[in-house]
């Protein structure tokens, strides 16, 4: 029999999200992904996340200019992921019971003001308030960009959820370089300049609402229901909290060499802070690569091995990394980039399918523990380095992808989930 994944009554709620229907979902199938879409969605995540990149691309600059120490570098990244991580959730449960078309370029439209009030900032508190007009912008973004990603898949929700992942992986990666060409040696008013890509976003976020609208007017409720092989209640509970627990160790490691890769290199091998600046993109570079491959392998091969492969596959080289030289280091950094950052997608889709009756809120949940897990662990590790070294930070970190032996816990998905 279909064991309840929550209370009788919450199954029973209206759920206003048409794509997660059977009809509807078979529909889709058999239309295939709505590709625009899927690129339109795709390239404004990769807008979002490169204006979001610049904030910790820019850390160096920030440094000295208002001589700051390593535990308020990782305030300002817990000033942008706090407003993201805590936001997310309430949007998405919200959008859960009405969509909101329209809400994704209004959001860009607090990363727009947010990035014109970081360039012209001259007080550390004006910098926090302008990342976390950052964050909030985010925190608007991810959880219905992501269900419009599955309404547009085709019933290919791995592939959607990394062609999307794909777009904001990449446009992380672009942080870096952005601000070596542009941010240094013009300085921080240049930030300034961005806000026209945010105004892009806008455009394009937009023109994206109004292909959603029809897709969600006068849809009736639909009431869920669970295959038969899906897991129960309890085991539906340890799954999800397996599940954050990976990706607690996927993002802590990922944060800490996006924050502090740059000064890890500058104390360890002295380059410069451009130079540093391109080592990080080829982590992201190699990061976002990674981010697409795992949806996909997902979809064929089933989630719970591509998680088990892209965590725990990427102990060894993180263990290695500290020890490696500067060539080393970067060979090394592309290896972790790319097995890690596959578990990103597969473990979003494998939380939705086990609640696929409260999408938006997962969706929210899980991105917003990304940004948080993200943010929090900078300032930690920020505080830890004041008091040790960046060298000992990196040390530790190394140890991070063995959480991955977790995925152990992780129930058997019914085929036709995948």
């Amino acid at each position: 029999m279909n064991k309840p994944v929550v209370s009788e009554e919450a199954l029973g709620e209206p759920v206003l999200v048409p794509e997660l229907t059977p009809a509807l979902a078979a529909k889709a199938a058999a239309a295939g992904p709505a590709y625009i879409v899927l690129a339109g969605i795709s390239f404004s995540h990769f807008l979002n996340d490169t204006m979001q990149s610049l904030i910790a691309s820019i850390y160096p600059i920030l440094k000295d200019n208002y001589a700051l120490d390593f535990a308020q570098i990782g305030m300002i990244t817990l000033a942008f992921q706090f407003t993201a991580s805590l936001l997310q959730p309430v949007i998405g449960h919200f959008t859960d019971k009405k969509a909101q078309p329209f809400s994704l370029s209004i959001g860009m439209g607090f990363t727009f003001f947010g990035l014109l009030l970081l360039s012209a900032a001259h007080a550390y508190g004006i910098i926090l308030i302008a990342a976390a007009l950052v964050g909030l912008g985010s925190a608007v973004f991810h959880p219905e960009s992501a269900r419009i990603a599955r309404l547009a898949s085709g019933g290919r929700y791995g592939f959607a959820q990394s062609v999307f992942q794909l777009g904001g992986s990449f446009g992380t990666s672009m942080g870096p370089v952005l601000a070596a060409l542009i941010v240094v040696p013009f300085g921080q008013p240049s930030i300034a300049w961005f806000s026209s890509i945010a105004f892009l976003a806008i455009v394009i976020l937009w023109r994206i609402g109004v292909w959603y609208k029809p897709q969600v007017a006068g849809k009736k409720a639909a009431v869920i229901e669970l295959h038969p092989d899906h897991p129960d209640q309890r085991r539906v509970m340890i799954a999800l909290g397996v599940l954050v627990a990976l990706l607690f160790s996927k993002q802590l490691y990922v944060s800490s060499l996006s924050s502090y890769y740059i000064f890890y290199l500058i104390d360890k091998f002295g380059v410069s802070t451009q130079r540093a600046q391109f080592y990080l993109f080829i982590f992201l570079a190699a990061n976002a690569v990674g981010t697409f491959f795992g949806g996909p392998l997902g979809d064929r091969f089933g989630r719970k091995y591509v998680i088990w492969f892209s965590i725990l596959g990427a102990l060894p080289f993180t263990l290695a990394l500290p020890y490696a030289g500067l060539f080393g280091s970067a060979v090394l950094s592309v290896v972790i980039g790319l097995i890690i950052s596959s578990a990103t997608s597969a473990i979003i889709v494998f939380a939705q399918e086990l609640m696929p009756h409260r999408f938006g809120m997962i969706s929210g949940v899980f991105f917003g523990v990304a940004f948080g897990i993200g943010g929090l662990g900078a300032a930690v590790l920020g505080k830890l380095a004041d008091h040790t070294s960046i060298a000992f930070v990196y040390d530790l970190c190394a140890f991070l992808p063995a959480i991955g032996l977790l995925a152990v816990f992780l129930p058997k998905m019914p085929k036709a989930m995948r």
